[in-house]
């Protein structure tokens, strides 16, 4: 039997690793959301643990098998042993978004919970054919897009979004935050093997529980795990298993107009983000259709919001990472299963009273730092001040999202304390708002323009400069919302920098191209 034609392995000794690691990273969202819906959104618990949970177990099991599916007839068709496949999920920046920003506003303003569970399925209705429909543009995209824009752009959310949280909570909480922090890096950065070839995961899972519950029975309460909060979680076992919602989400189409706002916008920030992942794990070794995961996406979307769950399903950032320590094929499908099995049979109310967060949000840290260096690493040296460049928008859109939930909890917001008051004492929120407004395209708009000039193509720089022009013009990036004539002044910006890189490509004279990005200090105009 020759190698192309060779059955690959389903699973394979390191699929453990990966699946320990990426099984309690869904984890985590899972037990997150399921906060979320109960305590933000007032969710009964027969409509969370009956309804929307298993409609989201249902959702995750399709798209990780069927992502495990890509993964076979890669390996199939390469005659490669270490094919991984795409890790998915639950989209997190969105799960927030459709919970405060969708879901919330309507439960305060009707006072019923179901109403907001309708207009959150409404919001993935429409996001799922807005990805559908960009699988089609998809490789596109792709194909004219230098790596270094669109893995700059991944950076970003990986350094802020994804790590900053999971950073800040282990060092709020050290005792077992960072001494788990340590045990995942021995193993998947130190190559340290644990007793009998446990994966560190799970090592790290395993001893952040024993200090949970060690503290609580001293006293001490580290991870706020407790007897009677884990006697209560039995009370949501039973077995259900989901069924069409399509009542709830027609009656959330009276709320449409105030979801397009944002369901639009937010579609094509998960076109790009899938975009953004398709090419890190190109950059990894793995070369996946854009269009078949692209539509994927917005299909099985499509199929758990009918079923009754409010939260868009993504290809996860982190293929590397999982692909690193050994993951393959299986830890794909078997996480889906899994996850399976505990919305269906109501074990995550147990689990999340069994076992500290804090415990498994190292891993999410872990995956922050390995997708942060690998746009340094996959592209070349001379593009690393795009990636820089590309990793802006995202640093400004978290840090203005930090003043607003704090401006928040003060009772208050950035227009009733005054941008200029603000920006009297260096909290410059304007720019923040105008360079974060859809991080995700203008890190890459960004990014891609500086490229095309490290590379001196100033044609091609001019027109993603153009297509900037267009994105800021409707609102797609610095700006909040969609709509015309959005950031005038954004838009004659990047308009004149297309009219100057289009000057450039056709009158400017150059001197030698720098191969590499050189220390300043080693410049003749630094040494003057």
């Amino acid at each position: 039997m020759t190698a192309l034609t060779a059955k690959p392995k389903f699973f394979v000794p390191g699929d453990w690793n990966a699946l320990f690691g990426f099984g309690t990273n869904i984890l985590v969202n899972v037990l997150v959301l399921t906060g979320l819906l109960k305590y933000v959104i007032g969710m009964p618990g027969d409509v969370l643990f009956g309804r929307i949970l298993p409609a989201l177990g249902l959702m995750l099991c399709l798209s990780t098998c069927y992502y495990a599916f890509l993964a076979y007839n890669l390996a199939k068709k390469t005659g490669r042993t270490d094919v991984c496949a795409l890790p998915s999920g639950v989209s997190v920046p969105h799960m927030f978004v459709v919970t405060f920003v969708i879901m919330l506003p309507i439960k305060i303003a009707t006072g019923d919970p179901m109403a907001a569970w309708g207009a959150g399925l409404t919001w993935v209705f429409v996001q799922s054919f807005v990805l559908m429909a960009g699988s089609l543009i998809g490789p596109y995209i792709r194909k004219i897009t230098p790596r270094a824009a669109l893995l700059g752009s991944l950076a970003g959310i990986s350094i802020t979004f994804i790590s900053m949280s999971p950073a800040a909570q282990m060092f709020a909480t050290p005792v077992i935050g960072v001494i788990c922090f340590i045990v995942i890096l021995a193993s998947w950065f130190g190559g340290v093997r644990y007793f009998n070839g446990i994966p560190g995961g799970l090592i790290a899972i395993a001893v952040g529980t024993i200090i949970g519950w060690g503290s609580s029975a001293l006293g001490l309460g580290y991870g706020g795990l407790t007897l009677s909060g884990l006697h209560d979680s039995f009370s949501g076992f039973g077995f259900s298993v989901p069924y069409p919602a399509i009542g709830v989400l027609a009656g959330g189409f009276k709320y449409l107009g105030v979801i397009l706002v944002t369901a639009i916008p937010f579609g094509i920030y998960d076109l790009i983000e899938a975009l953004d992942n398709v090419e890190s794990a190109a950059a990894a070794g793995d070369s996946y259709p854009t269009m078949r995961v692209l539509g994927a996406d917005g299909v099985v979307s499509l199929i758990g919001c009918l079923m009754g769950n409010p939260f868009i399903n993504a290809v996860y950032i982190g293929h590397p990472g999982w692909k690193s320590m050994g993951g393959r094929i299986g830890y794909s499908a078997v996480t889906g299963l899994t996850v399976l099995v505990l919305t269906w049979f109501g074990i995550i109310a147990v689990l999340s009273a069994l076992i500290p967060v804090i415990a498994i949000l190292p891993i999410l840290l872990y995956i922050g730092m390995l997708i942060g260096s690998q746009a340094f690493q996959e592209t070349p040296p001379r593009h690393a001040p795009a990636i820089v460049l590309a990793l802006l928008p995202q640093i400004a859109a978290w840090g203005k999202l930090q003043i607003d939930n704090a401006l928040g909890a003060a009772g208050t917001n950035a227009a009733a304390v005054g941008l200029g008051k603000l920006a009297s004492m260096g909290v410059l929120y304007g720019g923040l708002e105008v360079l974060g407004g859809g991080a995700t395209l203008a890190g890459i708009v960004l990014g891609a323009i500086t490229v095309f000039i490290i590379e001196r193509e100033f044609q091609k720089a001019s027109l993603f400069a153009l297509a900037g022009a267009v994105f800021t013009f409707f609102g797609f990036i610095h700006n909040e919302a969609i709509g015309v004539m959005r950031s005038p002044e954004v838009t004659v910006g990047y308009l004149g920098v297309a009219l100057t890189l289009f000057l450039c490509a056709k009158f400017a004279t150059f001197g030698p191209m720098v191969e590499e990005v050189h220390h300043p200090a080693a410049m003749p105009e630094a040494a003057e």
